[in-house]
């Protein structure tokens, strides 16, 4: 099975200041004057101004691993789509920002797919997948001119077939398989294995029954395959083995039916540095050892080399993003531990509290201090578990410093809630020492804009 969360040794005051914190911080993080800058702006000044919680984000990093993706993954092969897995982090500007680096979008469900029809995305650069879409994200995909839908089940690729047929129009597709690959990563977001709930795996011949299906029923054009066997990875052998399997299949399905596969999705689930210790592999090695892979088994199988497609997300945004708190109370439990409070919590980072997830975290106006002590920074929720950050380094708090918490950019925001009626925050770009509104905070007005009276 894949592993949880390694048992974590004491923490211990690392002395480390914000200089020490690269790997986690956005890349044009600096301190000046003991305030942490990004993107040019002091995030200082910034909560004071803006309000917290706060999500920052940094449009240079996001930009710049968008490029790194197209350049390392082209260079191995040049047909080869970058498409952004928007459930990472969505917003109008988010989406334009993705076309705007000539990228493709990732969509899981009938709201990310209105986000792009919204921001006037090209929807031939689009994708959607899911495992239970209704009729009507089916007739939206269809009518919006989607260029790929990821098919996941029989009964889904049947009433995809009646929609598309009945508009006159030809879907393509890919089709989901599950390649029997446990991932080295957390349980909870492993995809790739034979128990899934995702996908037609291999065994008992269930993807090949789904290939003979499509090529069957009118309105269906079978471009591809798709597969994704997890998320926050490390170890690039899972991904060489997936795609051995993948690479196999496409021999398989040619020796059965005659079909050539003409396109292969690889993906996500590249890995990202949460914590000073992590150490994740490079998008260049990440490119390489997928682009490579394929064509490696393509020529062993005597298979042309198809369209190939990966799917970042976290790598994007995680390390592009920060989340600024304002400190509350400060609670110290002797022998035990001190509790730092902050205007947040649960309802703005869950991961915690549904991966047992470490982040690193820092005093923005004391950005050039050591971390010389311990704390746990709580959230501000109804929960005991409602936890931030646990037993971490962090410079001496007081109550109205500004909190920083590293690498939210990923499953923050998009995984938030009004838990405890609680307002989201709001989220800015940061570029050239400017900031704007990406999305605005929730008013109380927002929380009761659906209530009937």
């Amino acid at each position: 099975m894949g592993k949880p969360s390694a048992p974590r040794p004491p923490a211990v005051p690392d002395q480390k200041t914000a200089a020490d914190l690269a790997s986690v911080l956005p890349m044009t993080a600096t301190v000046k004057d003991g305030h942490l800058f990004i993107g040019g702006v002091d995030t200082v000044e910034l909560a004071h101004e803006a309000g917290t919680a706060l999500y920052v984000m940094d449009e240079q990093h996001i930009r710049h691993q968008l490029r790194e993706y197209v350049k390392w993954t082209r260079y191995h092969w040049k047909d080869v789509d970058v498409i952004y897995a928007g459930k990472a982090f969505l917003s109008l500007q988010m989406a334009r920002l993705v076309a705007e680096e000539g990228c493709s979008l990732l969509c899981a469900s009938g709201g990310e797919l209105a986000y792009a029809i919204r921001a006037e995305f090209p929807m031939e650069r689009v994708q959607v997948h899911g495992n239970n879409k209704t009729d009507y994200e089916l007739e939206e995909c269809v009518d919006a001119g989607v260029g790929r839908l990821v098919v996941d089940s029989l009964f889904e690729m049947d009433r995809l077939s009646a929609i598309a047929e009945a508009r006159g129009v030809k879907q393509s597709i890919l089709i989901r398989v599950t390649p029997g690959i446990e991932a080295d990563t957390h349980d909870f977001i492993q995809t790739g294995q034979e128990d899934s709930k995702f996908g037609f795996g291999l065994a008992e011949g269930l993807a090949m029954r789904a290939v003979k299906h499509a090529l069957e029923l009118p309105g269906i054009d079978l471009a591809g395959l798709h597969m994704h066997i997890g998320s926050q990875i490390f170890a690039l052998h899972s991904f060489s083995a997936a795609i051995e399997v993948a690479v196999h299949f496409m021999q398989e399905i040619r020796d059965e039916t005659g079909h050539t596969i003409r396109e292969l999705d690889t993906g996500g689930g590249l890995g990202i540095a949460y914590g000073l210790p992590d150490e994740p592999s490079t998008i260049k090695d990440y490119g390489k050892v997928v682009v490579d892979g394929i064509k490696e088994h393509c020529e062993e199988h005597g298979l042309p080399v198809p369209k190939m497609m990966v799917e970042p997300g976290r790598s994007i945004v995680a390390n592009a993003g920060v989340t600024l708190y304002t400190v509350g109370s400060i609670k110290e439990i002797p022998n035990i531990r001190t509790y730092v409070a902050v205007d947040g919590g649960m309802s703005d980072n869950i991961r915690p509290s549904l991966y047992d997830a470490h982040y690193e975290a820092l005093i923005a106006n004391k950005a050039d201090k050591p971390r010389e002590m311990i704390a746990t920074v709580a959230g501000k929720h109804c929960e005991s578990g409602d936890i931030l950050v646990h037993d971490a380094p962090l410079q001496c708090p007081e109550s109205g410093d500004i909190l920083c918490v590293c690498a939210t950019g990923a499953y923050c925001q998009s995984m938030s809630s009004n838990y405890n009626k609680q307002v989201r925050p709001g989220v800015v770009f940061v570029n050239e020492g400017e900031w704007r509104w990406t999305v605005k905070r929730e008013t109380y007005a927002d929380l009761m804009a659906q209530d009937v009276e």
